[in-house]
């Protein structure tokens, strides 16, 4: 099963080769019970030699510089009749009319099915909606795993910040100190009467 890294990299693979004037340009999604090698072909047709190799370049180009990969293996580049670039999950194609005919590719993988560009880029696109929704969907479940009581320590714990933060307002410093205020006087008028009695004893 082709991943959606592999398919992203065969559509960029048929872009390089559209950029460069290729023509009858064809992707085949090999039947896995007859190919085990790869995936697909990338198949397409040049009108002479040396545009046959600057297609090679720009594949070759075009997946180095957006996913960092080199084919492993690329045949036929030198002669440009037939060039054949192997990235494992697909290999490309790049022929001269007459030798396709010759060979005939798509004749011989009867039970190959031929998937247009559009619906290459249809099926990446519905990929990557799919990735996007699973990974909506684990990061709700993770949410609703959150343990309430970490939740409710949380909530303490700023209640607790946000009350030590306040400042204590003049009626309640007045309060606090009045107390204190009142008892001074009193204090003075015992004393009094206490040197009064005094005073009398003598």
């Amino acid at each position: 099963m082709p991943t959606l890294e592999a398919n992203q990299m065969l559509l960029a693979a048929a872009d390089a080769c559209d950029s460069k004037k290729a023509e009858d340009i064809r992707i085949l999604a090999l039947d896995p019970s007859e190919s085990s090698l790869t995936d697909y072909f990338l198949i397409c047709s040049g009108t002479n030699e040396r545009q046959n190799a600057a297609i090679a370049d720009e594949i070759d180009i075009r997946l180095k510089k957006e996913f960092g990969v080199l084919p492993n293996a690329v045949e036929g580049k030198r002669q440009g009749e037939w060039v054949l670039m192997d990235y494992v999950d697909f290999v490309v194609h790049i022929f001269m009319p007459e030798k396709r005919e010759f060979f005939g590719l798509e004749r011989l993988r009867k039970t190959a099915k031929t998937i247009s560009v559009a619906e290459l880029s249809d099926e990446i696109r519905n990929a990557i909606a799919k990735t996007r929704a699973k990974g909506a969907t684990a990061k709700k479940a993770a949410a609703k795993k959150t343990p309430a009581k970490a939740v409710t320590k949380t909530v303490a714990k700023k209640a607790v910040k946000k009350s030590a933060a306040i400042k204590p307002t003049k009626a309640a410093k007045k309060a606090t100190n009045a107390p204190a205020k009142k008892s001074v006087p009193a204090a003075k008028k015992a004393a009094k009467k206490v040197a009064k009695k005094a005073a009398k004893k003598k």
